[in-house]
């Protein structure tokens, strides 16, 4: 089943795609302001990492650059976010992808924050994560 496409829209996802983005979005340890800010540029790992990441207002608490790393890779993985490139290659630094600049408008036309992972949604985003399996 293929979501219905909105004006403007260029691509339309399927809607498991969407759910399970959606899901590890609500999951991960990132405010909904970084992915704001992630729409006009893009944000490094050192920038969330440690107490800056928490006083930036990024992050719920304050995260190791492995765990930014770990984080940041599941949400490339489902289709959220892509690693920002540079005339050298690969940078630490990452952007939204159109999916997830749709999720990010959704959750900031809806009251401008993201709402917590229930109990079921965290157990369907480990075991997606752990076993790397569509929902």
């Amino acid at each position: 089943m293929v979501a219905t496409p909105t004006p403007g829209k260029i691509i339309s996802y399927p809607a498991k795609t969407i759910d399970r983005a959606d899901i590890a979005l609500r999951c991960a340890p990132f405010h909904l302001a970084l992915f704001a800010k992630m729409r006009w540029e893009s944000v490094s790992v050192p920038k969330l990492a440690g107490n800056l990441g928490v006083q930036s207002g990024y992050t719920r608490y304050p995260l190791s650059e492995l765990s930014v790393e770990t984080a940041t890779s599941w949400l490339i993985q489902v289709g959220m976010l892509r690693r920002e490139v540079d005339g050298q290659g690969l940078t630490d630094s990452f952007r939204l992808t159109p999916l997830g600049l749709e999720l990010i408008e959704k959750w900031e036309t809806a009251g401008g924050t993201l709402p917590p992972a229930g109990t079921i949604d965290r157990f369907r985003n480990l075991s997606a994560r752990w076993f790397r399996l569509p929902f």
